[in-house]
């Protein structure tokens, strides 16, 4: 090896993530391409989610608030972490607790996919599995439940009443997108569950442009079958939501939202969630509803965790 290589293999280990913590974040910006032939004057963007350590956009809020809750001291080795999850959240903290040290417990619906339960027995987490009618609420119920009970036993980061959740993509998931587009994004259409990536991205979106406009989007019925998505007038609202930030709302339906997951397949390479594919769909409407501008939306995951279930099987 000449001294040249020598020194370029050199600067690349020292440049290169030393812990799973340091990939989380920096996802691609892609171009939707094909689906937006028909349209002139717009472009439409999607982050690509999935390529974080554990598959997902959960992988950013749940290193921040196990970071804000050591920085607190509330989080120490003697405490399990708990929390309530459909899934992907409950994969970044199982998979950021087995690399950091600690124990993981977490109340999931019997309803959510076979892949996400697997991923978690995977990295170590113990599962307490609540009805699947309840959904995520009854998750949300069952933690609550245990810390009251034990709350010296437990870190129970709420995900969905913590502002480390919406704030790690204020830090993060904003100031990628602004610098990716190079600051002529103009439109931020994203699904809400939690709401942290909506809230945290939209916050910081519209400080850096008091004229973006953020979209909402959220299942058009109370039953669904778009995981980790939230009907907001049916279910039990977050409370880091703020549902001012919005200028407009839309809702997309199961069934559309299948068969736009199997056209991103087969006419764009991407293989994506429903939840994924539900974003897409909303970030369409948006952008032919106007005559120029960058739309950009979230891929919250990929579709590997929907195989069993769902549109692919």
């Amino acid at each position: 090896m000449s001294q040249a290589q020598a020194a370029l293999y050199a600067d690349r280990s020292l440049a290169e993530p030393r812990s799973v913590t340091e990939l989380i974040g920096n996802t691609p910006l892609l171009l939707i391409r094909r689906l937006t032939a028909s349209l002139s004057g717009v472009e439409v963007y999607a982050k690509a989610e999935w390529f974080n350590p554990g598959g997902s956009v959960k992988d950013r809020p749940a290193l921040e608030m196990l970071r804000q809750g050591e920085k607190r001291g509330e989080l120490t080795r003697e405490k399990t972490i708990l929390e309530a999850t459909s899934g992907n959240t409950g994969i970044a903290l199982a998979m950021l607790g087995a690399a950091l040290g600690y124990r993981v417990k977490l109340c999931i619906p019997r309803s959510a996919s076979l892949e996400r339960k697997l991923v978690l027995r995977a990295y170590g987490a113990e599962l307490v599995e609540t009805s699947a009618l309840e959904g995520t609420d009854g998750a949300i119920a069952e933690a609550s439940r245990l810390y009251a009970e034990a709350s010296d036993a437990y870190f129970y980061p709420n995900q969905y009443g913590n502002d480390a959740n919406w704030q790690a993509h204020y830090r993060t998931t904003a100031q990628e997108i602004w610098r990716q587009t190079e600051g002529r994004v103009t439109h931020f259409v994203c699904g809400l569950g939690t709401s942290g990536t909506f809230v945290g991205t939209t916050r910081r979106l519209k400080e850096y442009s008091p004229a973006l406009k953020a979209i909402s989007v959220e299942p058009s019925q109370p039953l669904h079958g778009i995981e980790g998505w939230k009907h907001m007038a049916s279910s039990r609202v977050p409370s880091i939501y703020d549902p001012d930030l919005a200028d407009e709302r839309l809702e997309v339906g199961t069934e559309e939202a299948f068969e736009m997951a199997k056209r991103l397949g087969r006419e764009e390479g991407l293989f994506v969630s429903v939840s994924s594919a539900a974003a897409l769909i909303a970030a369409l409407r948006v952008a032919e509803s106007i005559e120029s501008g960058v739309v950009v939306t979230i891929f919250p995951d990929g579709g590997n965790r929907s195989l069993l279930e769902g549109p692919f099987s």
